[in-house]
């Protein structure tokens, strides 16, 4: 059923921007509406159709108005490269919001974006190789790099207490990333991993893994990995198995889908970290409250803020750029995304429209943070340490 609403939802927004106006302005949106990511994907659908909304109903995109055009790329590799191709050379889509995953993102930009000269921002890839991608500065994202959240969940295993664990990984990019800095991370801190063990996303049975992960006596099991993939799996037949009562996830993980298959009070002892936004921020309390009144609930999902501004962010270049002209927008981007400049927030489009006609600098102040990009396309940003409570999750401590 979960499918069937989504390709619905696609189906809507692609429907869309079939009647679009001649003088209306495309924004491809390259989401992994299908596969290992589906169930996080209403609440960051809603949260692009919202900034889209806030563009139209405050002035508009170049005199026209802003049409979101999506693309699946199903959080695998050709998927999005063949989604990616139709929104570049097809819907001709002058900026590309996503992917989600980052070996979709990935493989999207190095296939198609990047040789199109077409900016892609990612919301929420984390992949530490995306650094240093050879990518003539094509390529950005609005979340911390891996190399950050690895650090960080690091630093909560041992402030829990945890001195011994085993690790078991997906074998895809964001996985092999955020592992790899964990390990790197909490060995230096003085943290002891028993077993260090990749696994591959669409298997039956994980059993065999788990034993061997268990067989030294770890405190607790990382499992760095989607929970509509192999996570909850993983997860389930752990506890089914009665060899892992205690685990720690990263963003993957943190899917209301975990709960649903293995219940809260499995998960009462388990921890995750997400990143996140700013504690006390004006910009994210201002979106989340418009984001319940237009949809009921959701603002406290995922990547809710970041696509929310990744989705602003695209519309400020083009509307900085003064066309759908490529080359400009990619000039204009970090001009509205970078101090020095006048601060614009969430729900400011109308005010930073203005502020663009009268020939003045702008800094958008995300809900996410302040989205300032790098040289290499990067951004800092805030970790969030997450427990279950109920059928969802708490942030309980935000890492800068």
């Amino acid at each position: 059923m979960r499918s069937v609403v989504l390709g619905a939802a696609a189906a809507a927004l692609l429907a869309s921007s079939a009647v679009a106006r001649a003088d209306d302005v495309k924004i491809g949106l390259l989401f992994d509406v299908t596969g290992p990511l589906a169930s996080f994907i209403p609440p960051l659908l809603n949260s692009a159709n919202l900034a889209v909304k806030q563009v139209n109903d405050n002035g508009g995109l170049l005199g026209g108005k802003a049409v979101l055009v999506v693309g699946d790329s199903q959080a695998a590799a050709q998927p999005a490269i063949d989604a990616a191709t139709k929104l570049v050379n097809i819907e001709n889509v002058p900026i590309v919001v996503g992917a989600l995953a980052s070996g979709s993102t990935i493989a999207a930009a190095n296939a198609v974006t990047i040789p199109a000269g077409v900016v892609q921002i990612s919301p929420t890839a984390t992949a530490p190789t995306m650094t240093d991608i050879k990518d003539g500065d094509m390529l950005f994202r609005v979340v911390p790099s891996d190399n950050y959240q690895g650090a960080v969940l690091a630093k909560v295993v041992l402030d829990e207490g945890i001195k011994k664990l085993a690790v078991t990984y997906v074998n895809n990019d964001y996985g092999v990333g955020i592992a790899s800095t964990f390990a790197d991370a909490y060995k230096k801190l003085g943290g002891t991993i028993t077993a260090f063990e990749k696994h591959e996303d669409k298997k039956d049975s994980y059993r065999s893994e788990l034993a061997t992960l268990a067989k030294d006596g770890p405190e607790a099991l990382v499992v760095i990995a989607y929970a509509s993939g192999s996570g909850s799996k993983i997860v389930k037949q752990a506890i089914e198995g009665g060899l892992f009562t205690r685990f720690i996830g990263t963003d993957g993980l943190r899917d209301e889908a975990l709960i649903k298959e293995v219940g809260a009070d499995a998960l009462k002892t388990s921890f995750f970290t997400s990143p996140t936004s700013p504690e006390n921020s004006g910009a994210s309390a201002a979106l989340h409250k418009l984001f319940n009144d237009t949809y009921k609930e959701g603002a406290d999902k995922p990547f809710v803020d970041q696509v929310y501004d990744t989705v602003m962010l695209a519309a400020l270049a083009i509307e900085k750029a003064g066309s759908a002209d490529r080359k400009k927008i990619h000039d204009a981007l970090r001009e509205i995304a970078n101090a020095p400049g006048e601060a614009v927030g969430p729900l400011d489009w109308a005010k930073a429209k203005q502020l663009i006609k009268d020939g003045k600098k702008i800094n958008y102040e995300g809900a996410g943070g302040s989205e300032d990009l790098d040289a290499n396309g990067d951004t800092t940003g805030y970790i969030g340490k997450f427990v279950v409570d109920g059928t969802g999750y708490k942030q309980v401590k935000v890492y800068q």
